[in-house]
C-alpha cells in the first residue's frame, strides 16, 4: 500500500511538474513580424528581430530595410532592448483602466495585429507576460509574447512606443508610489 502512496505521489509531482511548464510558456506568441517603414513593409522571423536585438547583428533582409527607412540600427536596437521596470501586479491594474487604455492605444499604433482587430488584448497580453518573467518590459519582450502568429510593428513608430513604455512606469509610480 505505501508503495502504491508513493508511486501515486510521484505521478502527481510530474504532471503538476509539466502543468507548470507549459502554463509558464506561452501557447501562442508570434513566430512572425511584419516590420513597416512607410509604404515598405517585410516579413521576419521574430528570432531575426530577435537576435538583431540580442547580439546588434542584422540579418541581410533587416540590413536593407534599415538602410531603406534611412534607420539608424543602433537606435532601433536600444529602443527595442531597454527596459522599463514594471510590477506586473500594478501593471495588470493600470492596463485595466482609463489611463491603460489610453496607453494600450498609443502603443498598439506602433505594435498591433495584422487585421488591426483585438489589438488592447493582444497588446496587454503581451505586457503582462513580459512583466511577469522579471518584472520589466521591453519592446522585444512584447513582441516576442505577443499572442498572435504574426505581428505589425511600424518601425518609425518605435521611439514613441518605447516613450510610451516609459510613461506607463511613471504612471505606475504615481499612482501606487512604487
Amino acid at each position: 500500500m505505501r508503495f502504491n502512496f508513493l508511486g501515486l505521489r510521484r505521478l502527481l509531482l510530474l504532471v503538476g511538474s509539466i502543468c507548470l511548464l507549459f502554463l509558464s510558456t506561452p501557447a501562442f506568441a508570434a513566430e512572425r513580424v511584419v516590420l513597416k517603414y512607410g509604404i515598405f513593409r517585410e516579413s521576419l522571423s521574430v528570432e531575426e528581430i530577435s537576435t538583431f536585438a540580442q547580439t546588434g547583428e542584422l540579418s541581410r533582409s533587416l540590413r536593407v530595410n534599415l538602410a531603406l527607412a534611412r534607420q539608424d540600427p543602433k537606435a532601433i536596437r536600444q529602443y527595442l532592448t531597454r527596459p522599463v521596470k514594471v510590477n506586473p501586479v500594478f501593471l495588470d491594474r493600470v492596463l485595466n483602466s482609463q489611463i491603460g487604455n489610453i496607453i494600450l492605444d498609443q502603443i498598439s499604433q506602433v505594435i498591433s495585429t495584422p487585421s488591426q482587430r483585438a489589438n488592447w488584448q493582444a497588446l496587454r497580453a503581451a505586457l503582462v507576460l513580459s512583466a511577469n518573467q522579471d518584472g520589466q518590459v521591453s519592446l522585444i519582450e512584447i513582441i516576442k509574447n505577443y499572442p498572435k502568429n504574426e505581428v505589425e510593428v511600424d518601425g518609425g513608430r518605435l521611439q514613441g512606443a518605447y516613450l510610451q513604455l516609459r510613461r506607463l512606469q511613471t504612471n505606475l509610480q504615481d499612482l501606487f508610489g512604487l
